[in-house]
């Protein structure tokens, strides 16, 4: 006999090789490290026979909140010229900031610069909002509007990752990843995370990925920035070739074979995402489609969202869908209006023309959801991955990076209604009260729904990652 291969029946009647004997046994350094690596796998869900990873889960304590929706302003929107009213910036416009400029800046920064657009008080709490955005203006009594939060990157790439995922150096799951991860989803037809028209830049596809948690929590694309949303659809959604219950048998066929190899070869996170990604999948087609579907929609909903009009009527399609995923269960829904808020130059025509777009479509989603009762129990968030600077840059039309301070608004699920939260110094360079961080944000968010960001983790590497890192504190005061 070789010298290198024996006869063992135990194994089978077939001759094999030393390392064979040791890989099958099981007692090989390889197979044990493999196994302490796939041993966290069974606690996300992922063991051979067991029901949907994605199945929905109750949350740690009563949440406030059953789903959120992100409208992702990409670029990083001027807060003194949209939430953050600052009339000493008008006084003094053209004179040097009294205070000390940030280190790092991304280009040449002059002095101060007024905002060309006038600021009014709305409803019965008086917040302040910038002639850009009207519509959103008359909806001030539904708003919590925060004007401390801030980041720590003032790089487009860097920042946006840090608001989708916690980090801005490394590669992490996403917000959408997480809370799918720790609720699942309300409709095992749909995946937890949609994102619509997402953008490939600054960060591409790490905005909404799983990272090292398990493939299925990443979000689901429909289209990208490049698409217009109206044609933005989920690839291969449907299969006019093959009848649906011959999918059914080839399906069943393809996960036999699948779970025999799990069961001889032990946890595979890739493999048993996969299956699960096959059977998502099938079950979408019969669903998605009509959901994409708005052919149904009244005109006056079409009309409240903007479609009607050409200037928001791909911002308004995002937002509908939006409006139509989130009711049908999907747990976190994001839609991004890409990537136009970058104003190092052209300010005053290129903020007008963005909030052009987006400001009634917004405003015809929250008011939606309040009149179809679901703004109570859905999260909507706006904001971008950093604000602006209230000096000038370049010919006194346009505002550099400023990751020192920015304006987000939250509505629904369980924040206070009317409230402006938080400010910034005398002409909106830091934040410098109430200061909320974005990992405060994501505590904030993940408490909303019932979830202690605390204690929402994932092993990986022999370390227990979470949403929020080290820190993060929930903002206990916009809570209602």
């Amino acid at each position: 006999m070789p010298q290198d291969s024996f006869q063992c029946h135990q194994f089978g009647p077939h001759p094999m090789s030393r390392r064979e004997m040791l890989r099958r046994s099981g007692i090989g350094f390889g197979s044990l490290a493999l196994a302490g690596l796939c041993a966290g796998t069974q606690a996300a869900g992922a063991a051979p026979g067991a029901e949907s990873p994605l199945r929905a889960r109750p949350p740690m304590f009563p949440p406030r909140a059953k789903r959120v929706i992100f409208m992702f302003m990409h670029g990083g929107p001027s807060q003194v010229d949209t939430f953050d009213y600052k009339p000493l910036l008008k006084r003094d416009d053209g004179k040097p900031f009294p205070g000390e400029k940030p280190r790092i800046v991304s280009g040449k920064t002059g002095n101060l610069l007024a905002s060309p657009w006038d600021f009014k008080q709305y409803g019965q709490s008086g917040i302040h909002v910038s002639d850009l955005f009207p519509n959103v203006g008359a909806l001030a009594d539904e708003l919590c509007v925060i004007n401390s939060m801030h980041g720590s990157n003032s790089r487009h790439g860097a920042a946006l990752l840090e608001l989708h995922t916690g980090s801005d150096t490394f590669v992490r799951p996403s917000m959408g990843s997480w809370i799918t991860y720790g609720l699942g989803t309300e409709n095992q037809n749909l995946p937890g995370f949609i994102t619509i028209c997402p953008t490939l830049g600054h960060g591409g596809v790490n905005a909404w990925s799983s990272s090292f948690l398990p493939a299925h929590y990443q979000g689901t694309p429909i289209g990208t920035s490049r698409s217009k949303a109206e044609e933005a659809k989920i690839p291969f959604i449907g299969n006019s070739e093959i009848p649906t219950d011959l999918q059914r048998l080839e399906l069943d066929y393809l996960s036999r074979v699948n779970r025999d190899h799990l069961d001889h070869w032990g946890p595979d996170t890739n493999l048993e995402s996969r299956i699960e990604s096959f059977e998502l999948a099938f079950r979408m087609q019969r669903q998605v489609p009509e959901l994409q579907d708005i052919g149904g929609e009244s005109e006056a909903t079409r009309k409240l969202y903007g479609i009607d009009e050409p200037t928001t009527r791909n911002f308004g399609i995002q937002c509908l869908m939006a409006r139509r995923f989130a009711e049908a269960g999907v747990r976190f829904v994001q839609v991004t209006h890409s990537y136009k808020w970058d104003q190092h130059g052209n300010l005053r025509k290129d903020h007008a023309q963005n909030a052009s777009e987006v400001d009634r479509p917004i405003a015809g989603l929250i008011r939606d959801l309040r009149d179809r009762g679901l703004l109570e129990d859905t999260l909507v968030v706006w904001g971008g991955e950093f604000g602006r600077t209230p000096v000038s840059e370049g010919s006194r039309d346009g505002r550099d990076h400023n990751p020192h301070a920015c304006s987000m608004f939250l509505a629904g699920g369980g924040v206070k209604r009317g409230l402006r939260y938080g400010s910034t110094d005398d002409y909106g360079y830091y934040a410098v009260e109430n200061k909320v961080h974005f990992h405060d944000l994501h505590a904030t968010l993940l408490h909303l729904l019932g979830i202690d960001h605390e204690a929402l983790t994932y092993r990986f590497a022999g370390r227990d990652f979470r949403l929020t890192d080290v820190y993060g504190n929930v903002v206990r005061d916009i809570l209602a």
